[in-house]
C-alpha cells in the first residue's frame, strides 16, 4: 500500500440531518449534512406525508367517490 495517498478517515464524524438529528459515523469527511435520515424518513417512522399543493388529492378522491356511486 502506498503511503500518503489515502484520505484521512474520521472514526467519529458528525452527520447532521435537516430534522436536527445528529449521528456519529465513520467517514472521510469530518462533518456531513444530510436532508433525510432514519428518524424522519416515512419508511422508518411509519407516517406518511402527503404534499398537496394544488388540491390534486381532493380532486382524485372526489372522482373516485363519484365513480363508486355509478
Amino acid at each position: 500500500m502506498k503511503t500518503d495517498i489515502h484520505p484521512k478517515y474520521f472514526i467519529k464524524a458528525k452527520a447532521t440531518c435537516a430534522c436536527g438529528a445528529v449521528f456519529e459515523v465513520g467517514s472521510t469527511k469530518e462533518d456531513i449534512r444530510v436532508e433525510i435520515c432514519s428518524q424522519c424518513h416515512p419508511f422508518y417512522t411509519g407516517t406518511e406525508k402527503v404534499l398537496d399543493t394544488a388540491g390534486r388529492v381532493d380532486k382524485f378522491k372526489k372522482r373516485q367517490a363519484a365513480a363508486k356511486k355509478k
